[in-house]
């Protein structure tokens, strides 16, 4: 049966108004947790592809001097072996996330549909701790690095001095002062900034390869120092295990499919869902930046391994995490290292915003959906404060070196990307057991083989990235239990909002009904059994004990499946016995929540409600955990607390508290 209508939502303020003038300016700009409208521009993948780019492209500011420190000699061989796992794996990966999730939620919704409820939110807050990793590393590497090139050029050094740290900490606040004021990326900017750092990196990479050309003795002091490694099995072995050290190299694939609702599909899309112009242009997208990334890789680190000497990339050296800007002073001169160095700023600067955007849409998307957020986290800046802060902390423990975040840069990345392995192979999985033809159920079968042992490659990367570098591991366990602390706390905070998003009914009947008890016609009263007798002895025993006149309402709450929503949209019955009326409401994560919503809605004469008298802290647990517990007590409190966020001059409900 079609729903009939819709009753708006009540008004349902979470809180009192700010009094101070802090607070008011707080909450005066973009409150981050409203729908954005929908249908915006589209825009052809390929310029796109350069959104992606500011966070994939701009790790070439630090990645050669990264693999060097790292692999030495191996750099090239290592690298070999990145641009092999990001093609055969990491492409096919998120070519799955796309078509799964063309909307931009990502492998994270993609894993949280896939898990059933609380089990499927702890692991997405579980991901967001990583995700937080990830975002909040690429802002305070990116910066660091690029105080790095800038305290390093020589045209800048005698204004700026070695004062990396205090620079570092001064875009950071550049970044968050912008993202208070309002930013909103643009395309435009994107082409602008990657397009020509490409163009300037392309141009030092082909100056290096001439001087190693020129140079063939270059060549044979490579081969000397690879010769100490052993052979050719030893040498690929070796660079095996070095690679997860390299794999920052992987960044920007979760952001690839986060842009796609500005990706412009085909003709087709407007009818068809899911959108197929959009994937295979996404699909495009992805794998046009990670060949692009790769061949970048494989050149840059040919060149810097044969030309750059290795004091100057250890730490504190003049190639320290900027060993390409090293070559282009080197070989093309200051003017033209000083413009490669400005390029670089800009676009490692515009990749922490880039990050900056992402947490400021990833956190409202999840958290407050699921209770788990403080109502200021629903507000821009606020939000970008405690970014900020965060990232001030992190800057502060790793001294704003970049080498020494590289691990926790790769861990987050890494989590994502084994994250959506997951996903993908998990969904493939689910497919097969779907059933169908027996083609289409082999070829699934043989895609799931394929991506479960994608996902052991990467779970060996991240694995081994935890071992050797687990200070990314002890920053993301941080994030998370930061997590979980505040979204425990939010949630029994939150727990005394009405929690419903709509409510319909199911027929025009029951629209009905519903107008002719709302407004003091009826005495409201919740019941748990659905049998006549038991409706009638309660009845009769309220007219008995209570004197109550007039006809009674009946309220029946039946459970959605996954109670560990916060939020959910009701459906409801109304019919009529004799008299009295019987109002059954399906689709509740609450009852007390449930009930008091219902109350605010029909404006009852009197309220009864039934206490059990059993123990009030696992009554408390059952009502946060599973919308439980001690339903008379929370419904009062629930009333309570709203009627003082609501004041006004109408007449409450009686309220009555009686033992079952």
């Amino acid at each position: 049966m079609a729903d009939a209508a819709i009753i708006p939502l009540l008004p349902a303020p979470r809180t009192t108004p700010p009094r101070t003038a802090i607070g008011r300016w707080m909450t005066a700009g973009e409150r981050l947790s409203e729908p954005k409208p929908r249908g915006g521009a589209a825009h052809p993948w390929y310029k796109v592809l350069w959104l992606t780019g500011v966070d994939y492209f701009s790790t070439l500011g630090y990645q050669p001097g990264i693999a060097l420190l790292a692999a030495g000699a191996l750099a090239p061989a290592a690298t070999s072996i990145l641009v092999l796992v990001t093609l055969l794996g990491a492409v096919p990966v998120y070519a799955q996330v796309a078509r799964r999730s063309y909307a931009g939620q990502g492998s994270i919704a993609m894993l949280e549909a896939l898990l059933p409820e609380w089990s499927g939110k702890l692991f997405v807050l579980a991901l967001l701790g990583f995700a937080a990793t990830d975002f909040v590393i690429t802002m305070t590497l990116s910066a660091a690095d690029a105080a790095q090139h800038a305290v390093e050029n020589p045209l800048l050094h005698p204004l700026l001095g070695s004062h990396r740290l205090g620079l570092t900490l001064g875009l950071l606040a550049l970044l968050a002062a912008v993202f208070i004021m309002g930013f909103h990326e643009a395309i435009q900017v994107a082409l602008v900034v990657a397009v020509p750092y490409i163009g300037l990196n392309l141009i030092v990479l082909l100056r290096g390869l001439v001087e190693i050309l020129l140079n063939p003795g270059l060549i044979g002091a490579w081969r000397a120092d690879l010769a100490v490694h052993g052979d050719w099995t030893m040498l690929l072995v070796a660079s095996a295990f070095i690679f997860p050290k390299l794999a920052l190299g992987l960044s920007g694939f979760e952001t690839g499919v986060s842009v796609m609702p500005l990706v412009e599909g085909g003709p087709e899309d407007g009818a068809s869902a899911p959108p197929h112009g959009r994937i295979r242009a996404t699909r495009r997208l992805l794998l046009c930046a990670a060949l692009i990334m790769s061949g970048m890789l494989l050149l840059s680190s040919l060149v810097t391994t044969l030309l750059i000497p290795p004091e100057a990339y250890l730490p504190d050296g003049k190639a320290a995490g900027r060993a390409i800007a090293y070559l282009a002073h080197g070989f093309l001169g200051h003017g033209f290292g000083t413009l490669y160095d400005l390029w670089t700023i800009a676009i490692l600067w515009f990749a922490g915003a880039s990050a900056m955007a992402g947490l400021l849409s990833l956190i409202p998307r999840y958290l407050p959906r699921f209770g788990m957020a403080p109502q200021w986290t629903e507000y821009r800046r606020p939000l970008v404060l405690l970014l900020f802060s965060v990232c001030v902390v992190v800057t502060w423990v790793f001294n704003a070196e970049v080498e020494a975040q590289a691990g926790a840069y790769a861990t987050g990345v890494l989590a994502l990307i084994l994250s959506a392995s997951v996903a993908v192979a998990l969904a493939l999985w689910k497919e097969f057991r779907q059933g169908g033809p027996a083609a289409a159920r082999l070829r699934t079968l043989g895609l799931g083989v394929f991506f479960w042992l994608v996902t052991g490659v990467f779970l060996f990367t991240f694995v081994d990235n935890v071992i050797t570098r687990p200070d990314g591991v002890v920053i993301a366990s941080v994030f998370i239990l930061g997590i979980m602390i505040i979204g425990a706390v939010s949630r029994a905070l939150r727990s005394t909002e009405l929690r419903v998003s709509e409510i319909r009914f199911v027929d025009e009947e029951s629209a009905a009904l519903w107008k002719a008890m709302a407004g003091k016609k009826v005495n409201l009263v919740p019941v748990r059994s659905r049998q006549a007798p038991a409706k009638e002895r309660k009845a009769a025993d309220l007219r008995r004990h209570y004197a109550v006149t007039g006809p009674l309402a009946f309220l029946h709450i039946h459970f959605l499946d996954d109670r560990s929503e916060f939020l959910a949209p009701l459906r409801v019955r109304v019919t009529r016995t004799g008299e009295d009326y019987v109002v059954h409401v399906y689709g509740a994560v609450s009852i007390a929540n449930t009930i008091a919503y219902v109350s605010e809605l029909l404006d009852p004469i009197r309220l009864f409600l039934s206490l059990t008298g059993e123990n009030q802290m696992m009554q408390a647990l059952r009502y946060l955990v599973w919308g439980e517990g001690e339903i008379g007590i929370m419904v009062y409190r629930i009333l309570l607390r709203y009627w003082e966020w609501t004041p006004g001059e109408d007449v409450r409900p009686l309220i009555f508290l009686m033992r079952e």
